[in-house]
């Protein structure tokens, strides 16, 4: 008995021995996980400690002493260390470690520099980790927050887009199909060559450069070549501007609205002449293009220097974007009668109807709008000194230039050669991506309801729709507090903004088949004829521009606001209204799982941007009906251009070092006014929604307090890095400020910003002198 108890004790096999392989494999799982799980809270515990918990040398504006003194700190002799304040320890469960989080912080710290001075550049502060490790991509001009959710957006829209259709799909989902499919179909494209834009030029009338003596100047008149153009798809705005618009005087209805000609290149370059760089560029393409088609290299370069210099007397006899901000110098009502009077050489009635037609019809009595009247009467003494061969020659250049991107590959060459020098771009972009913008662009509609049924999260809507409101108190707190203006004028400001009108995210409508079948009706796409397609849409949009000549405003109408999948936020004079597309509602700017000082510097400055808009220098000029009406009081209004004189001569004194060129204060003044207010609100805002709430946590491994995290956000908004190239064209032709100034100019004229980070007076982001209209 003892021995075979002896042999049993030691023949017995241990626990681990009598688990099966299974049970063995399972168990060593689970105690790894759980070994890795104490670590990881332990790593957490000493990283929140370490970075968090421990007094750091970064500004908080409550418990904080200054380590120099106040002179030292105003002479300048502590550069590095005069913002370093030592900063009681936070609690450790003062920070927030969910997800969203640890995810924002990881991207902020990614982006900044922590090396630079919050109070001498917090540009660089915020920023310069982004532009250290950021490589713009051969097929981008440019790189900032706007580009990155646009990326997302367009990832999730090809899956939408490219999606087998179910039977029942609705024809407008299978309509933006059908062109994406048209666009991707390369084969066809090729097999098909440049005989759809030859064949086109021939429909037109026949491009002189091409015909050589076989042209006939008998068969070309201007005005005809524009009627060919409207029946064929191609743009009526080559001589004239021609639109319809609404009244800005009575926005209850529509009228025709003349403009100066839609020039090829921007007015800003062609007038500075025939030798100018990027004109000689423009130039070259043309000549390029034109023997790529079939033309005799000596005759494209005669006739098409011809045609360019009209084209530059066309830019020289209109009017620079800085003298279009007085919109009421634009508002030149005449009836149709009175044009044929003023400028009789040109048959205005037949102009009219024939480009209408069958849309609309005009009576002789009826009004339209003339914005550059200098500009008719100097249009008919050119037209009528320039021989016709010029002219067709310009014209059919500008029809020829808007088709190459539909042909092939050969010519879209040349094209991206053209944009290189344009633009600094080397590669284009991925074929699938340029289709699916292409279709959202043309399909807005269509493509934003697919958008919107698969990938929009609701709740951001009713968040966004709470941050309009909490902003817009704000900015009416400080139209109630301006000491600059009349009691009269400030009722009439205060009524503005209380009826501004707010579209967040996406009208109810895009859900709607029946109402998507209705705009669709009538647009037919061939998904093997890409140039067909395109033509087909912009006639299938000038009808429906067209159309509405007759009909009422509707300011909240669903089409006009059912544009979702867009990154971008809009102020509409004309309607007081701001508008905030699903697009926008991401990345960056806006998400429910991160702490309200990131969507209040993002979103909210947007919001707050777009809601100023309704008072610079342009938006102003609108009452609260959205109609053109003056209604300020003139010892008042020229407060007001006082202080915008301030923000033009601010921004006009930055200069872009990389280019050697100053922004153009004038016509971006409406942005910077608009970017200065905004960045006001939001902040105030957010004091306000803490007050409704509860201090906020901080998030891991930053060692700043939620104020201070509102700036950082408000700069990560605009981290922007851009070609040279690129950015020669911004200052020249754009209304916005380049990223870099969108944060240095308003958070240096902001006193809550300098207090926040402890800047003293007299550092580069705590000027002496700061500027504010609102």
């Amino acid at each position: 008995m003892t021995n075979s108890m002896k042999q049993t004790v030691i023949k017995n096999p241990t626990w681990w021995k009598r688990r099966s392989g299974l049970e063995r494999g399972l168990t060593v799982i689970a105690v790894s996980g759980f070994l890795l799980c104490i670590a990881l809270a332990v790593a957490l515990g000493i990283l929140a400690s370490n970075t968090t918990c421990n007094t750091t040398s970064r500004p908080d504006p409550v418990n904080t002493e200054m380590l120099p003194s106040t002179a030292e700190a105003l002479s300048g002799s502590e550069t590095s260390s005069n913002i370093h304040v030592i900063q009681k320890s936070p609690e450790c469960d003062d920070i927030c470690l969910t997800p969203g989080c640890v995810a924002t912080a990881s991207q902020i710290l990614k982006n900044m520099d922590h090396n630079v001075e919050p109070c001498d550049d917090f540009y660089k502060f915020a920023c310069g980790g982004f532009l250290g490790t950021t490589s713009i991509p051969d097929d981008k001009t440019s790189v900032n927050a706007f580009s990155v959710i646009v990326d997302a957006l367009l990832e999730q829209l090809r899956t939408s887009i490219e999606e087998e259709s179910p039977p029942n799909e609705p024809r407008p989902f299978k309509l933006a199909k059908d062109f994406y499919e048209a666009c991707m179909n390369k084969t066809a494209i090729e097999e098909r060559g440049l005989q759809p834009l030859l064949n086109n030029l021939r429909k037109l009338g026949g491009w002189p450069v091409l015909d050589a003596e076989r042209w006939n100047e008998g068969d070309f008149t201007w005005k005809d070549a524009v009627y060919r153009f409207r029946r064929l798809g191609y743009s009526v705005d080559y001589f004239i501007d021609f639109g319809v618009s609404v009244d800005l005087k009575n926005n209850s209805r529509r009228l025709i609205d003349l403009d100066q000609a839609a020039l090829g290149l921007s007015r800003e370059y062609l007038s500075k002449g025939f030798d100018e760089k990027i004109v000689q560029a423009y130039y070259n393409y043309m000549v390029d293009i034109a023997v790529i088609l079939g033309a005799n290299p000596d005759r494209a370069r005669k006739e098409l220097k011809e045609s360019l210099e009209f084209e530059i007397k066309l830019a020289n006899i209109s009017l620079p974007n800085e003298k279009r901000r007085n919109v009421t110098l634009l508002y030149n009502p005449m009836t149709v009668n009175q044009l044929s009077a003023t400028y009789p050489s040109i048959p205005w009635w037949e102009y009219f109807n024939t480009i209408l037609a069958p849309q609309a019809q005009l009576s002789r009595d009826e009004i339209v709008i003339v914005n550059v009247p200098s500009y008719l009467k100097d249009f008919e003494r050119l037209i009528s000194e320039t021989p016709k061969r010029v002219q067709a020659n310009y014209v059919f250049w500008r029809a020829a230039a808007a088709s190459v991107s539909y042909l092939t590959d050969d010519i879209r060459k040349r094209q991206l050669k053209y944009t290189l020098e344009l633009n600094g771009k080397t590669e284009r972009e991925p074929r699938w991506k340029e289709c699916v913008e292409i279709v959202s662009g043309s399909m807005a509609i269509s493509v934003g309801s697919m958008y919107v049924r698969k990938y929009f999260k609701e709740d951001a809507k009713k968040t966004a729709l709470e941050m309009v409101e909490d902003i817009r108190e704000e900015f009416t707190k400080i139209l109630k507090k301006v000491e600059w203006m009349d009691e009269k004028t400030r009722a009439n400001a205060l009524e503005k903004a209380a009826d501004m009108t707010s579209h967040i995210a996406y009208p109810d409508e895009l859900l709607d088949n029946r109402k998507l079948d209705e705009f669709y009706e009538g647009l037919e796409l061939n998904s093997s004829d890409y140039l067909g397609s395109i033509l087909n849409l912009t006639i299938f949009g000038t009808n429906f521009s067209f159309g509405r000549l007759r009909k009422p405003v509707n300011k909240t109408e669903w089409i006009t606001h059912g544009r979702p999948a867009i990154v971008n936020a809009f102020y509409s004079s004309i309607e007081n209204s701001i508008q905030f597309p699903a697009g926008i509602l991401q990345g960056t700017f806006f998400s429910n799982d991160r702490p309200r000082y990131m969507n209040y510097g993002a979103i909210g400055f947007v919001i707050g941007h777009e809601i100023t808009h309704g008072f610079d220098d342009q938006g102003r000029q609108f009452n609260k009906e959205g109609n053109l009406v003056d209604w300020w009081e003139p010892e008042t209004k020229e407060h007001y251009l006082r202080r915008a004189e301030c923000i033009i001569y601010q921004y006009g004194n930055y200069t872009v070092k990389d280019v050697g060129m100053n922004l153009n204060g004038i016509n971006t003044q409406g942005e910077n006014i608009a970017d200065n207010g905004g960045i006001k609100e939001a902040y105030y805002a957010y004091k306000e929604w803490v007050k409704r709430n509860k201090p906020e946590q901080r998030l891991p491994g930053l060692p700043y307090n939620p104020e201070q995290m509102f700036w950082v956000s408000a700069a990560n908004s605009w981290c922007s890095k851009y070609r040279p190239e690129a950015m020669k064209l911004r200052i020249t032709t754009g209304f916005h400020s380049p990223g870099e100034f969108r944060v240095r100019g308003p958070l240096s004229n902001m006193e809550e910003f300098s207090r926040d980070f402890n800047c003293p007076v007299g550092s580069k982001m705590n000027p002496k002198k700061k500027c504010a209209v609102w």
